[in-house]
């Protein structure tokens, strides 16, 4: 059905990621590719100040373990990828780099603020230019 799926994964969930990625492996082309993307938000600068510096890089080398070690054990071949920035638009710039035709991203439990799917991917379903199918 899809040639080119994104699946971002948010280590804090990385379950419903998994889920995901199982569901992104059936809705695969013969031929097709998936990109499992981790996308790490950057500290603001006032923040950072009083950080390790070596924080990001950390979380970088975190979630790319984490992504392979899912790769690895779903045994669903797949592409590993991290993005830097906020969440929405690092995914938003994957799929279009990629030309993605369809994201799966999972959805978390709503609080009021973000009610109906949740504020990340809320912003990719509204700025896609491919399918998006929320999992919840």
């Amino acid at each position: 059905m899809y040639k080119k799926i994104i699946v971002p994964i948010e280590m804090g969930t990385i379950e419903r990621g998994e889920r995901a990625f199982r569901k992104a492996a059936t809705l695969l082309d013969a031929g097709g590719q998936i990109i499992l993307l981790n996308v790490v938000q950057d500290v603001p600068t006032y923040i950072a100040v009083d950080l390790p510096p070596e924080l990001i890089d950390n979380a970088i080398d975190d979630g790319r373990a984490q992504l392979e070690q899912l790769r690895l054990k779903t045994a669903i071949p797949a592409k590993v990828e991290i993005g830097r920035g906020p969440p929405a638009h690092g995914i938003l710039a994957a799929a279009e780099a990629h030309q993605a035709d369809l994201i799966i991203i999972a959805s978390h439990v709503p609080d009021f603020s973000n009610y109906f799917i949740g504020a990340t991917a809320d912003r990719v379903v509204r700025h896609a230019k491919c399918s998006v199918l929320v999992d919840r």
